[in-house]
């Protein structure tokens, strides 16, 4: 039996294969989920899914578009954002 704590399934069960042959179960948390746009809702690309200590150790543009909204909006937002801008000047 395994101990309370994963017996939920706060933690994901992952089957781990070990050098002597016999497969075990880990129990890993279960990662963030994926980065919407703040204009409309739409699933944003280029923002990896992982866990913040693993974030932490990637270089800023891994984490996100290298442009004006990037990582909040998506490109269509951005465009009519952008437009929006330079037309009210």
């Amino acid at each position: 039996m395994p101990a309370p704590r994963y017996r939920s399934r706060t933690f994901r069960r992952v089957f781990v294969k070990t050098p002597g042959g016999k497969t075990v179960m880990h129990y890993r948390k279960r990662k963030p989920s994926k980065a919407h746009c703040a204009g409309c809702g739409a699933l944003l690309h280029g923002v990896p899914r992982e866990r913040p200590f693993i974030m932490q150790r990637m270089g800023k543009t891994e984490k996100r578009p290298e442009r004006t909204f990037g990582g909040e909006l998506c490109s269509k937002c951005t465009r009519i954002r952008l437009k929006g801008h330079a037309r009210s000047m």
